[in-house]
């Protein structure tokens, strides 16, 4: 939305620094506002493969808004983001903001048995860590995190394991050197959705009890459906739970994407039971092994499959990978980032 020049003059001056795969996001964002600058940094590597970094201008950053956009999309391009991520907050910055807006290992929160390893709990951990700046703690900004639960401790090792292992492990731990804002991509689904030419056909479907435990609130204007996981033998299979979808233009709602088979087993079953149309939003295409494809396969049955599948641009490798192919479309965070950075 475009600022008035009142409104403009009356925002803090943000630099904003990008991991290279992320440079259409940034672009994107920095287009929002007159406030929003783009800076780059020299993303180098010595011989032996460990990184060779340099920040462009850091001497004129002190007493400056700063913000970092990053993507850890693979464990292989974590570790050269963090350092930069580290170093920015001790420029003498006025405020340092980390954008992150897919938390990749959200799934993986649960210590089940002894042994399991919460690879969830790592990365807040090292999240947590991040030096305070001049202005204080880091706010750091992620889209429909994959824990239903989220609290905010101080780092005590043994505490945290102790009570974790209580909590069943839907929780996220994050210390007083952060604070985390959680935001969620739902706004720009209903956009989306007002523009149909059936918007007043519409019916949202949960894959799953969890779904409905994120999303339900902020749909809570249209009319439902509810899918669940029965097991039958050794398979697990997708049943109708509650919720009519006959006759309506049915959008699956999740917050995430992997190989994409719950999804396409809760289309079949809203199929059979009727709906006129099905759709598809998740908030990250994580997609590995361009799992996408399964979507965009030309026969008959699959082409009827999916009216629309839409996604946001916090996997901005996938975004690439599926641009201009049926059916998907980006919906992109870059206004709501802009908006989150004046936070």
């Amino acid at each position: 939305m475009a600022l008035s020049e009142s409104q403009s003059n009356k925002q803090k001056h943000v630099h904003l620094f990008y991991y290279p795969e992320c440079e259409d996001l940034a672009r994107n964002v920095a287009a929002q506002s007159s406030n929003i600058t783009l800076q780059t940094i020299k993303w180098r590597n010595f011989d032996d493969g460990f990184p060779n970094i340099y920040i462009n201008n850091a001497q004129d950053l002190r007493g400056q808004h700063v913000a970092f956009l990053a993507s850890f999309s693979s464990t292989g391009v974590i570790f050269e983001q963090l350092s930069v991520i580290y170093l920015l907050p001790r420029l003498f910055v006025a405020s340092f903001t980390l954008v992150l807006p897919f938390f990749p290992t959200g799934s993986f929160e649960r210590m089940e048995d002894e042994g399991d390893v919460a690879t969830a709990f790592t990365l807040s951990r090292m999240l947590t860590n991040i030096p305070i700046s001049r202005g204080g703690p880091t706010s750091l900004v992620i889209y429909d995190i994959h824990a239903l639960q989220l609290v905010l401790l101080e780092i005590n090792n043994f505490l945290l394991l102790a009570k974790s292992l209580v909590a069943q492990q839907e929780r996220f731990y994050f210390g007083d050197h952060v604070l985390p804002l959680f935001e969620t991509g739902i706004p720009l689904l209903k956009q989306r959705l007002h523009q149909l030419p059936d918007a007043d056909n519409i019916v949202i479907a949960f894959p799953d009890d969890g779904a409905w435990k994120r999303f339900h609130k902020l749909l809570d204007h249209f009319a439902t459906v509810v899918c669940n996981k029965v097991r039958e033998g050794d398979k697990r299979i997708v049943r109708l739970k509650e919720g009519n979808p006959a006759g309506c233009h049915v959008v699956i709602v999740d917050d995430l994407v992997q190989s994409g088979g719950t999804l396409i087993e809760c289309q079949k079953v809203l199929a059979a039971h009727g709906a006129a149309k099905v759709s598809a939003y998740v908030t990250h295409g994580v997609f590995p092994k361009r799992s996408w494809e399964r979507f965009t396969q030309k026969d008959e049955r699959s082409e009827k499959a999916f009216s629309y599948f839409w996604i946001t641009d916090s996997c901005p490798l996938t975004v690439k990978a599926i641009a201009n192919k049926a059916p998907f479309e980006v919906l992109s965070l870059a206004g709501s980032i802009a908006d989150g950075l004046q936070i």
